[in-house]
């Protein structure tokens, strides 16, 4: 589902050069729940977004669903992502002046659709994290699990086959944070791809595998 093949990704300014991820080789299945986890600035988040198509390896290349993508002008890279890959950050990232039925079905705006298969999907999708309730609700008017399902519900809208997940648990309580990860392994179950950082160890062992990085570099 993900191959990466000798990724480096190097930042550069005109006084200095960073490192910021270094010989990465990592071969991700259809179905796999892999957690990454290593200190902060180890190049977790970077990782996640080149397997987003948010960001460019300088070297190295990128394989999403059996595609090279390293040859993709950005229109080609913005339709894979919306196609194939739904993200759930740990800030929400929710508009306010939207409802919440609304800012789940932004992804949707994107793909030829109606109003009307825009608005059962976004229902269908809100349904399944619990939170039909909350339809017409406003971000500014939820607790922190319940943004963090809206945007859950916003990720999985159009039906990814790969889930990437930065720190979802990171903003909750230890109780709100084991609702959403049973969210996401109910959601794996069903056949997502899913991939999660975290800096919870007890969460990382619920999931299939655990890559680790340090310095930028994959130590397992």
């Amino acid at each position: 589902m993900i191959k990466l093949t000798n990724i480096e990704k190097v930042y550069r300014t005109s006084t200095i050069e960073t490192l910021a991820l270094n010989n990465i080789n990592i071969d991700i299945k259809k179905g796999d729940f892999v957690s990454i986890m290593g200190p902060s600035g180890c190049g977790k988040s970077t990782l996640l977004n080149v397997m987003g198509l948010l960001d460019e390896p300088s070297s190295g290349s990128v394989e999403i669903g059996g595609q090279q993508v390293g040859k993709y002008r950005d229109k080609e890279l913005a339709h894979l992502r919306n196609q194939k890959i739904g993200f759930i950050f740990q800030s929400f990232h929710l508009i306010n002046d939207l409802s919440v039925i609304d800012n789940v079905e932004i992804p949707l705006l994107y793909r030829p659709s109606t109003n009307k298969s825009r608005r059962d999907a976004a229902r269908e999708a809100l349904e399944k994290v619990g939170l039909s309730n909350r339809m017409k609700h406003f971000p500014t008017q939820l607790s922190g699990g319940q943004k963090q399902r809206v945007a859950i519900a916003r990720a999985i809208v159009g039906n990814p086959e790969i889930i990437l997940a930065d720190e979802p648990t990171g903003n909750l309580d230890s109780a709100m944070g084991n609702e959403i990860l049973n969210i996401l392994l109910q959601l794996n179950a069903e056949g997502s791809t899913i991939i999660m950082v975290t800096h919870d160890e007890s969460m990382a062992k619920k999931t299939h595998r655990l890559i680790r990085l340090f310095d930028g570099s994959q130590v397992s």
